[in-house]
């Protein structure tokens, strides 16, 4: 490789139909893997729990959320409010109070 010849490296992450972050070709998101390196685990620690991720991915999406802390906290804060709102939704929908009687009734 010369010196004037730039490498350019993808980071393996995509959005899918419904706007989450997955990580590669899988259905990991990158909200577990950043939640998991958060809570301590190395890559190699990851990569156990998530085998479908290759160890290289996990390498890439963590070096990225070292780089770009700010812009994935920013999304995970959208992430975390949009799971509150489809949770207040879904309660309005369907109430959890009383549903164990609900459920018995239904028998």
């Amino acid at each position: 490789m010369s010196p004037e010849q730039v490498l350019v490296q993808t980071i393996p992450l995509a959005y899918d139909a419904d706007g989450i972050l997955r990580v590669g070709s899988t259905r990991v998101t990158l909200d577990v893997i950043i939640s998991a390196f958060l809570d301590g685990g190395t890559a190699e620690e990851i990569a156990q729990q998530y085998p479908s991720v290759s160890l290289a991915d996990l390498y890439s999406v963590i070096g990225y959320y070292l780089s770009h802390g700010e812009e994935v906290e920013q999304y995970l804060a959208q992430r975390g409010q949009k799971a509150v709102e489809v949770r207040e939704t879904n309660e309005q929908k369907f109430p959890p109070q009383g549903i164990r009687a609900r459920l018995l009734a239904r028998r």
